[in-house]
């Protein structure tokens, strides 16, 4: 039975804009002509301003948590993919607690539990840029510009959610998500590594670590003063450092080594039965999903918690409001605010332990990792029952497929029980060890945030195994529709 909370969405369903699902065979060069051209629109509304606001003044809420949430301090792209996440993470633990009843077996259940997750997100995208208004993210603005900057950021917020629909309905390559979080940390990550414009005061050295080991390689080549390389190791504390490249590139190879890991389920095709193929179940089953869904979680947290204090604590004065956050702002003289107290302190990424900007703290540290992990893996088993990934959903699409396993049955319930062993306890796994290694990554710091950086390399290896699918896809011939992602 539909739940009476998606009943209650599904008029707003219909009157939302959509993108309608292609009714032909979309080619794999018209694919790749949609994700370029989203990705285009997307990258110019991260460098067109907000009119009618000065970036100089109020507070940067999400600064923390902006290249994961691919936002732009300013701009169009000021909430990023947050309200579409947070959308996301709402419906996900509604349906995983049962709060709202969803048959995802059934077509027109999964439909309308999309459909509702799609109006959520412009419900969200309304909320969150009034309650950056409210909380005087831009300063204190006039009627008139209130209303000015609320529909730019409404509208930039749809213009984003039919986007990722796009591309997820099958016009493009992945998901617009995913998307706009690999360009924006690979952004992150090349101007951390190769910045030369900006240079340093004390050194003269430009800012990007290989940027700066370059300059002083030449220094040393013409005698004009270099510094000890030794200092390069941790730097200053705020810019890039050997340490932040070393991290980096531990993570890229974490990822990779994980995305190889996997269970098979040996497999035969019923109509020829000497035709074999392996359903794999990777360890990172879930994929990137729980992370994502726990950054979000954290960005609301720290979000809400800055207004709160802002608008109804400031000075810390209410002892039940202090639980949630207490702020002060950054002595770097940016418009950012440091959690120093209470839940928002400890969901900040503790942004490296050789960071200035924030102070060390082994319990931060440590109560920031557990939830990390707790929530990776959380999110990793409930993603599983509603995405049409789980063992039920699995059965069904290799049986339709047309293979079988063999030795068994052509049983769609003995079938669910086999894959019913593997799937929960490899999502589970994969969950928690993407967990650790994102807190881990972002305890040590990284040329950007190690969440962003594990995320950038999870989402390339995605992009690269599709575009292999698709490229078989267009071969053609019978069974290979059933043998896109199974090896």
């Amino acid at each position: 039975m539909t739940s009476t909370f998606l009943k209650a969405l599904s008029p707003f369903v219909r009157v939302m804009p959509e993108v309608k699902a292609p009714d032909r065979e979309v080619s794999f060069r018209e694919k790749i002509v949609w994700t370029a051209v989203v990705l285009i629109i997307f990258l110019l509304m991260s460098h067109i301003p907000l009119y009618g606001v000065n970036q100089d003044v109020g507070t940067d809420y999400l600064w923390a948590l902006r290249v994961i949430l691919a936002s732009t301090r300013g701009t169009l792209m000021e909430l990023g993919i947050g309200p579409i996440v947070t959308a996301g993470l709402v419906m996900q633990l509604l349906s995983g607690s049962k709060i709202i009843n969803v048959d995802f077996g059934d077509p027109e259940d999964r439909a309308l539990f999309t459909g509702g997750q799609k109006v959520l997100a412009m419900f969200m995208t309304a909320f969150q840029a009034g309650a950056y208004i409210w909380g005087n993210a831009y300063g204190e603005l006039q009627p008139v510009e209130m209303v000015l900057v609320f529909m730019q950021l409404l509208l930039s917020g749809i213009i984003v959610i039919l986007m990722d629909e796009l591309i997820q309905k099958g016009w493009g390559l992945g998901s617009g998500v995913s998307l706009f979080i690999m360009t924006n940390v690979a952004g992150q990550v090349m101007y951390n590594s190769l910045n030369f414009i900006d240079v340093e005061a004390d050194t003269s050295l430009p800012k990007g670590i290989i940027s700066a080991l370059f300059a002083n390689m030449m220094r040393a080549l013409t005698g004009d003063n270099p510094v000890e390389w030794s200092w390069f190791v941790i730097r200053d504390g705020l810019n890039p450092s050997i340490v932040s490249l070393i991290v980096t590139l531990i993570i890229m190879l974490s990822v990779i080594w994980m995305e190889t890991v996997r269970v098979e389920i040996p497999l035969q095709y019923s109509k020829y039965r000497g035709m074999k193929a392996r359903y794999p179940i990777k360890l990172l089953y879930t994929s990137n999903i729980p992370v994502i869904l726990a950054q979000a979680l954290f960005a609301n947290i720290m979000f809400f918690g800055q207004i709160i204090y802002t608008n109804f604590n400031p000075g810390g004065v209410n002892p039940f409001l202090n639980w949630i956050g207490e702020f002060e702002p950054a002595n770097d003289g940016t418009n950012r605010m440091i959690a120093t107290s209470g839940l928002c302190k400890y969901v900040t990424p503790p942004q490296g332990i050789f960071s200035q900007t924030i102070e060390f703290d082994l319990v931060h540290v440590l109560v920031y990792a557990a939830l990390m992990v707790v929530l990776c893996w959380g999110f990793s088993k409930i993603w599983v029952d509603i995405s049409g990934i789980a063992p039920r959903d699995v059965s069904r699409q290799l049986l339709n497929s047309g293979y079988i396993v063999p030795g068994f049955r052509t049983s769609e319930k003995i079938l669910e029980r086999l894959l019913d062993r593997y799937i929960p306890v490899v999502a589970g796994l994969g969950g928690l060890l993407v967990g650790i290694l994102a807190a881990a990554a972002d305890i040590m710091g990284a040329l950007a945030s190690g969440t962003g950086i594990l995320l950038m390399v999870s989402i390339i290896k995605q992009y690269y195994e599709q575009l292999a699918r698709e490229q078989l896809a267009q071969m053609g011939g019978e069974g290979v529709a059933g043998l896109l992602g199974i090896i």
